[in-house]
C-alpha cells in the first residue's frame, strides 16, 4: 500500500491496475472465478450477460486473495454473503449476483458490449472535470475504510505464500472447473 490512501486501487496495494481518473466498466460474459472475480470487483461498474457466473474459489484452490477480494466482496454483497461465497466456493448465477449487488445489471448475452459501451457514452456525456472529481471523492472515501483491509489481506497472502504448492493448486483448479460444470448442469436442469 505504501501509505498512499489515494492510490488504494494501485498495484502497490495488490490491485491489478493503477487507479484511473475514469471509471472502469467490466463486461462479464462467462465465468469470473478466483482472480477473475477479483478483477471484476476492482471495476467501478459491472455488466453481466445472462451467461455470467461468479465464484470465489481461493479456499478450494488453496491460495489467498491478493487483489482486494476480502475487502471488496463484502463491500459489494455484504459480509455474510461474502463469507458464504468464499467458504463454499459455489458458483452464483448472474441473476443471483444482481440480486445481492455484485453486478449493476444483467443483460442478454448479445447486448453485453453494447450496454457497457452505452454506459461509457453516458458517463462521457457528463462534464468531464466534475465526473473525475466525483469519482475521486468515491475513491478517497472508500480508501479510508479499505486501506487497512488491503494491508491485512496482503500480509495474510505473504504468510500463506510460504506454503504455496503450484502442483496442488493446478490439481484443485481442475476439480473446480469440473465442479462448476456440474453446478451449471444442475442449475440448467432445475435440480
Amino acid at each position: 500500500m505504501g501509505g498512499d490512501a489515494d492510490n488504494y486501487r494501485g498495484t502497490g496495494s495488490g490491485r491489478p491496475w493503477q487507479r484511473t481518473v475514469k471509471p472502469v466498466i467490466g463486461a462479464v460474459n462467462g465465468a469470473a472465478v478466483t482472480g477473475g472475480l477479483e478483477v471484476a470487483l476492482c471495476c467501478d461498474f459491472l455488466v453481466a450477460s445472462e451467461r455470467a457466473r461468479f465464484a470465489d474459489t481461493h479456499a478450494r484452490v488453496g491460495i489467498l486473495p491478493g487483489w482486494g477480494l476480502t475487502v471488496l466482496l463484502p463491500q459489494a454483497v455484504g459480509l455474510r454473503k461474502a463469507k458464504e461465497m468464499s467458504m463454499t466456493g459455489n458458483f452464483v448465477t448472474a441473476e443471483e449476483a444482481l440480486a445481492f449487488g455484485l453486478v449493476n445489471r444483467v443483460v442478454a448475452h448479445d447486448h453485453l458490449l453494447p450496454t457497457a459501451i452505452g454506459l461509457a457514452r453516458d458517463i462521457a456525456s457528463n462534464d468531464g472535470a466534475a465526473a473525475q472529481a466525483l469519482l475521486g471523492s468515491y475513491e478517497r472515501i472508500a480508501a479510508l475504510t479499505t486501506a487497512e483491509g488491503l494491508r491485512l489481506e496482503a500480509e495474510a497472502q505473504r504468510v500463506w505464500g510460504a506454503r504455496f504448492d503450484p502442483a496442488e493448486v493446478a490439481r484443485r483448479r481442475e476439480a473446480i472447473v469440473e465442479r462448476g460444470r456440474v453446478q451449471a448442469r444442475s442449475d440448467a436442469s432445475g435440480t
